[in-house]
């Protein structure tokens, strides 16, 4: 059972079985997420309902939907007898002409003539189905490529046996038709290789716009960090230029300084030796001598205090310098992680872009050969036989 979402395919599931299968009430959103099959017995043989999720579930992507449908195979094998293409009475919508070309596209035209058109909410229906169908073109020719097969349900009936007779009535005529045969997986396979080979063609005539894009990608990126980039560099080398002349300036100052004391002592020295020569006479030897004491003691009290001076202004200029040193530091990391999120954001950047460009080039390819799907639950009911005949 294949169609829209919402349009009573889990009812009508329900309906055919004769009892509560499916989930099914009124929803806005579709209560299957995916293939479910359900075995009963039903006026006297044994049928396999497959309920399947709706087209056009906003909570899903079409790959998963499409794909989840494409099991469906899998779950009837060897393969369907017949495919109930669910369109609800009422005013036929773009939207259900898109689900019901989907489906179409899906199982390809080799699956018209195992399918039928069963129309749900049946009480809706004011004159005769005949007259309903002539209003609509769209569904003239719907129920034309399924061979004139359609049959009408009314979920909301108390006796719902009647119109499931009837319906399995139609089914084995239809197979009966078909010589007893199934839609296979054969087909499947064959449309997923021609889907495959369909990808391939149409990315290979994309391959120079894609590296034209990535290219793109790549420049505009690098021009987003550019100029932050520049900006942080050259902070970096002002600093450098700004330690360098700090250095030299150090240096400087500490040879002035040098050089101011050596002068200080030479004239400290002079100047004694002339105090010396003035002293003439015992008193003045000793006066000389207790003079020279208290300047003693002066002299190393006044360079114990340039010491300290000289050692707190060193210390003072060597944290400043580490400082400076850990703040240049910081940038230069700045300035890797920035360059190394660049590289990473163009090559993010690139395998988007690429990831985009084959799920385009998939969905291209789907909608020129939609029986990809099919061929890839062949692959799924070969395994299955496999397991089988162990």
């Amino acid at each position: 059972m294949v169609g829209k979402t919402g349009i009573g395919k889990s009812a009508s599931g329900n309906t055919i079985l004769g009892r509560e299968c499916f989930q099914s009430k009124c929803s806005p959103k579709s209560l299957t997420v995916n293939c479910s099959k359900v075995c009963s017995d039903v006026d006297g043989q044994q049928v396999a309902v497959i309920d399947t999720p709706g087209l056009f579930d906003t909570r899903f992507e079409g790959d998963k939907t499409i794909k989840d449908l494409g099991q469906c195979v899998c779950y009837a094998s060897p393969g369907p007898h017949i495919f109930l293409v669910v369109v609800p009475i009422g005013r036929f919508t773009a939207e259900e002409l898109q689900s019901v070309q989907m489906i179409q596209k899906i199982f390809g035209d080799a699956a018209d003539r195992y399918s039928m058109v069963l129309f749900t909410r049946g009480d809706d229906l004011e004159g005769t189905i005949e007259d309903y169908l002539s209003e609509s073109p769209e569904l003239q020719d719907l129920v034309s490529r399924c061979n004139g097969q359609y049959h009408v349900f009314n979920n909301k009936l108390k006796d719902k046996k009647p119109q499931v007779t009837e319906l399995l009535k139609k089914i084995r005529t239809i197979v009966d038709r078909n010589g007893g045969s199934h839609y296979t997986s054969e087909m499947f396979q064959e449309a997923e290789r021609k889907l495959e080979e369909e990808k391939q063609r149409i990315l290979k005539e994309k391959e120079e716009e894609i590296r034209k894009e990535k290219e793109e990608v790549e420049r505009k990126i690098k021009e987003k960090y550019e100029k932050e980039m520049e900006k942080m560099y050259k902070q970096i080398q002002a600093d450098r230029e700004r330690e360098k002349k700090e250095r030299e300036e150090e240096k400087k100052r500490e040879r002035e300084e040098i050089n101011e004391e050596r002068r200080r002592e030479k004239e400290e020295m002079k100047e004694e030796k002339r105090r010396e020569r003035e002293e003439m006479n015992e008193e003045r030897r000793r006066e000389k001598e207790r003079i020279d004491e208290e300047r003693r003691r002066e002299i190393e009290r006044m360079q114990e205090e340039r010491r300290r001076e000289k050692e707190e202004m060193y210390e003072q200029r060597r944290r400043e310098m580490e400082k400076s040193e850990a703040e240049r530091k910081e940038r230069e990391k700045q300035f890797e992680a920035l360059k190394k999120k660049q590289e990473k954001e163009i090559q993010e950047a690139k395998s988007k872009l690429q990831s985009q460009h084959e799920s385009e080039a998939r969905g291209e390819a789907e909608d020129n050969n939609p029986l990809y799907y099919l061929a890839k639950a062949g692959k799924h009911v070969a395994k299955a036989g496999k397991q089988v005949v162990k």
